[in-house]
């Protein structure tokens, strides 16, 4: 259970911060910065959530998406190092990226395919969930980072979870510029030469 009383500890003025585990790490670790790009991940999500007016359903997904960063920082922030805790640690499930599956295929099977990238451009959620989905990539470089290094563990769901949801962003953005827009905003290469 989280129970903050106060906000400001001191305990890192020092540099250091706690793992879920209690273990004491630099701010500087890595797995400190892929956690934490999740959360800066979940703060694009609340900007995007502020244009859902009339996209009812991307915005309930999107709610239990914010809901489901959590699960993963909390899946991040305790590391498992093959010691019995005391309690069972929050992990991601296959069933959360698989439900991520079944959105973005539901969205998709509204849109024509793609015949160009597209810009990222549109409606202004449209635009706010690019910026969702170069940060989540930024977390998910970041998680495989971590898992790269010898002696640190990183749940197979959490990296598989991280990788659908930049998908899911993608496919969204469209879906909203599809929706509520005049459709994708598309590269067309050399324009300005």
């Amino acid at each position: 259970m989280v129970v903050l009383n106060r906000i400001y500890t001191r305990t890192g003025d020092a540099g250091e911060t706690a793992l879920g585990s209690g273990e004491r790490v630099s701010k500087a670790n890595i797995r400190i910065a892929a956690y934490g790009t999740v959360d800066e991940t979940n703060a694009t999500v609340g900007l995007v959530r502020l244009h859902m007016a009339g996209l009812d359903k991307l915005d309930a997904m999107l709610a239990r998406i914010q809901n489901e960063l959590f699960d993963l920082g909390a899946d991040l922030c305790v590391p498992d190092r093959g010691e019995k805790l005391e309690w069972e640690p929050l992990r991601i499930l296959p069933k959360q990226y698989e439900r991520l599956e079944a959105e973005i295929d539901e969205l998709n099977a509204e849109l024509s395919p793609l015949r160009s990238f597209v810009l990222p451009a549109g409606h202004a959620a449209a635009s706010h969930l690019h910026v969702s989905r170069t940060v989540c990539r930024r977390a998910e470089r970041l998680i495989v980072e971590l898992k790269s290094i010898e002696g640190e563990h990183v749940s197979e769901g959490a990296i598989a979870y991280i990788n659908r949801l930049s998908d899911f962003f993608f496919v969204a953005s469209r879906w909203v510029n599809f929706r509520a827009a005049d459709g994708d905003v598309l590269w067309v290469p050399g324009k300005t030469r």
